[in-house]
């Protein structure tokens, strides 16, 4: 998948290509039994245990130099639930093969990110989130897990059976243990209509709370070094279905999106100063269209583009000023950016480690084309988000620690509580969860 999965002489890396590690020893196990199993041997050979999914993070979550566990052989839907709505699906599934075998049973996720390389329990794991005027993560469509704890046992949970595990290990950062299976809630399949369309960005701003309030799935992406965005409003349809044409789709979404992208960033790359004119030149190259069609094929997809990431989710209500000071920072700074930043929102959520725990959230996305200097752009953007109090995602690149968590998560010591009683010798430790939950 997105991952060079068995890179030379045992080296994983990441989707990313930022993150590289070498495990002592690689494990694919074909049951839950087996990866049990894979847990005790490693806990009695003095090694630490790490579950990798697609290798879409771009931080070090799922590194490890002790066992890695790979779950490509632990996929595919085990029941579905007709009565209770809800399916249950093996950890190591791709998003996208869950996507399309509930469209063939006429059922969905009631919201998505925007690409769907990962695995179920990867994409949950760190929060990966689509936006949503009252429907939130994919996380916060579990109903119910699975997973092998330290000692080898496994252990389920639900809002009724081991409450308090269910509260943090929908988004247990791996922490907790190594997830089996996810249940989640499911709805018979419907229609999107997606609206596309440029807008200036002081206007967009400006109507911000509307746009928002007047849309299901409303996000926006700003081209920096322009006063253009390109907005996206996804709302639900009676029909009738009218995809996109495939020869227009291609033509907007590949060659655009990824093949004409890919040529402007290797020249952006090479020469700096050539940005802000190619910047111009995409934001007008964007027309409106409208298309209607099932759910994954409206808010996902493809990104061939390779890039590193940084997100922070910060107060709805503070998203506005955010951006102003993140405009200006790159105004006045001579960055060069050649990536848009992208804009969403989640409503507050139940789920402890969340980065919409407790609180109603807007997302702001920045990227860099993989393999030019990000560091000035990430450091000088983190400033900002982190003065709004914003909380990263937990999958993309940040320099957060446990102590500024213990201050924007009201429950971050229930979640350290919780894996002191899970995983007391630590099994699942690596150098990011030891950053970012302390030691």
């Amino acid at each position: 998948m997105g991952s060079t999965a068995n890179g030379k002489n045992g080296t994983w890396r990441n989707w990313g290509g930022n993150v590289s590690v070498r495990p002592a020893r690689e494990v694919t196990p074909a049951s839950v039994d087996e990866l049990a199993d894979a847990v005790r041997q490693a806990a009695e050979d003095g090694l630490t245990v790490k579950a990798v999914g697609s290798g879409h993070s771009f931080t070090s979550i799922a590194a490890t130099d002790g066992v890695l566990i790979r779950p490509q052989l632990l996929t595919g839907i085990r029941r579905i639930d007709r009565e209770n709505m809800t399916v249950t699906v093996e950890a190591g599934t791709p998003l996208k093969r869950l996507n399309v075998a509930l469209a063939r049973e006429g059922l969905s996720l009631t919201n998505m990110g925007d690409i769907m390389e990962q695995t179920v329990a990867g994409a949950t794991g760190t929060g990966t989130h689509g936006t949503g005027r009252d429907s939130g993560s994919i996380a916060a469509q579990i109903r119910g897990l699975e997973l092998v704890t330290a000692d080898g046992s496994v252990l389920t949970c639900s809002e009724k059976e081991n409450p308090e595990v269910f509260a943090a290990a929908r988004i247990g950062l791996g922490a907790l243990g190594v997830v089996t299976a996810i249940t989640f809630a499911v709805e018979p399949l419907f229609l999107l209509t997606a609206r596309e369309e440029p807008m200036p960005f002081d206007r967009v701003l400006a109507d911000f709370e509307e746009l928002w309030a007047e849309n299901e799935h409303f996000e926006f992406y700003w081209f920096p070094h322009t006063g253009s965005t390109n907005t996206k409003r996804n709302n639900r349809s009676a029909g009738p279905e009218q995809p996109m044409p495939q020869v227009k789709g291609w033509i907007e979404d590949e060659f655009l999106s990824n093949g004409v992208f890919q040529v402007a960033n290797w020249v952006g790359r090479a020469v700096p100063a050539t940005i802000p004119g190619i910047a111009r030149i995409s934001s007008r190259a964007l027309s409106a269209r409208t298309y209607t069609d099932i759910p994954y094929k409206v808010f996902t997809s493809p990104r061939r583009v390779r890039f590193v990431e940084m997100e922070y989710a910060v107060p709805r209500a503070a998203v506005v000023e955010t951006l102003r000071e993140l405009k200006a920072m790159v105004d006045r700074s001579g960055l060069r950016v050649s990536f848009p930043v992208e804009v969403r929102t989640a409503p507050a959520d139940d789920i402890t480690l969340s980065t919409a725990s407790g609180r109603d959230s807007a997302y702001i996305a920045v990227h860099m084309f993989r393999g030019t200097p990000y560091h000035r752009y990430f450091t000088a953007a983190e400033r900002i988000f982190t003065a709004h109090e914003g909380r990263p995602h937990w999958g993309k690149i940040h320099t957060r620690d446990a102590e500024y968590f213990s201050r924007v998560y009201p429950r971050f010591g229930e979640f350290t509580a919780l894996r002191d009683r899970l995983d007391p010798d630590r099994l699942f430790r690596n150098d990011y969860l030891r950053r970012i939950l302390g030691a």
